[in-house]
């Protein structure tokens, strides 16, 4: 684990003050203007994060991760560029060589001591390059399976897990699915305050998007520091863009429909960093 990272930075200290930092995937380009406007308009920092899903429907990592770059640079407050769900070791090493700010490796489908493995090796490769490492151990997976005690990430386990692979950031699983398109999921606190005194590096919420706000601010106070939200803003998004054919069925230009996601998106960073930071 090193210390003098952008991300181990931002989420250290989010740790230390026990309040939440907002992680958000983009998608399409409109995703991350409208996430940094975002960010701007709450004057909190956020974490831009491009998928291998992502990747492959723009059809390669460059494209999609500089534009997404420029927009970081350009921001008011601080904006973070993170890799999310990478299991294609070529693509750390373009995240790389294009100066992402961390790479999540996702070795969870990977038994243990092979997850430690290549989890070590990653993490020793991008150290070197001066990026920071987020893993996952106990698989987040679907809405089906999250919740049986299986997938539930041991304390132990992950402390070890933390130790052998030195990365700067673990993703736990702690009752939460990803791609939920209702609020209803909820947090084990009392496994995630375990984690938390077990741990010595910032805890990561994946699925966030099945929490109510009082789910979220829950497991912040609980001990998460990092919460990545997808399916939430791109519901918005997709409603608002209905929307606006709905009423106006001849439009054509398509900057007058993917403008009102832009918007939906802009207010909602704003008010869930908020209440990440506020939890």
């Amino acid at each position: 684990m090193t210390t003098d990272l952008a991300l181990t930075g931002l989420l250290d200290s989010a740790r230390t003050t026990r309040h939440g930092v907002g992680a958000f995937n983009v998608v399409l380009l409109e995703h991350a203007e409208a996430i940094v406007a975002g960010a701007e308009l709450a004057g909190l920092p956020v974490i831009l994060q491009i998928s291998e899903n992502c990747v492959r429907y723009h059809g390669g990592l460059a494209p999609i991760t500089t534009a997404t770059q420029a927009i970081a640079r350009a921001a008011d407050v601080e904006v973070l560029v993170h890799l999310d769900h990478i299991e294609d070791v070529d693509l750390v090493a373009e995240g790389i060589a294009l100066g992402v700010d961390s790479v999540m490796y996702d070795g969870s489908h990977l038994d243990y001591d092979a997850n430690v493995a290549a989890t070590r090796v990653l993490a020793d490769r991008c150290h070197a390059a001066g990026i920071a490492v987020e893993a996952e151990l106990g698989e987040v997976g679907g809405k089906d399976g999250v919740h049986a005690p299986g997938v539930r990430t041991d304390p132990t386990d992950a402390a070890a897990f933390v130790r052998a692979t030195g990365v700067d950031a673990l993703a736990v699983a702690v009752g939460t699915s990803h791609a939920m398109q209702t609020r209803e999921a909820a947090v084990d606190r009392d496994l995630v305050r375990r984690l938390h005194d077990a741990v010595p590096v910032p805890l990561v919420l994946h699925g966030s998007s099945g929490l109510s706000d009082e789910e979220l601010q829950g497991a912040v106070r609980a001990g998460m520091t990092k919460v990545n939200i997808s399916t939430h803003l791109n519901g918005l998004f997709t409603r608002a863009l209905r929307g606006v054919l709905d009423e106006r069925p001849d439009v054509v230009d398509p900057r007058k429909y993917v403008a009102a996601g832009r918007d939906a998106i802009t207010a909602e960073t704003s008010r869930l960093l908020t209440l990440l930071a506020t939890a």
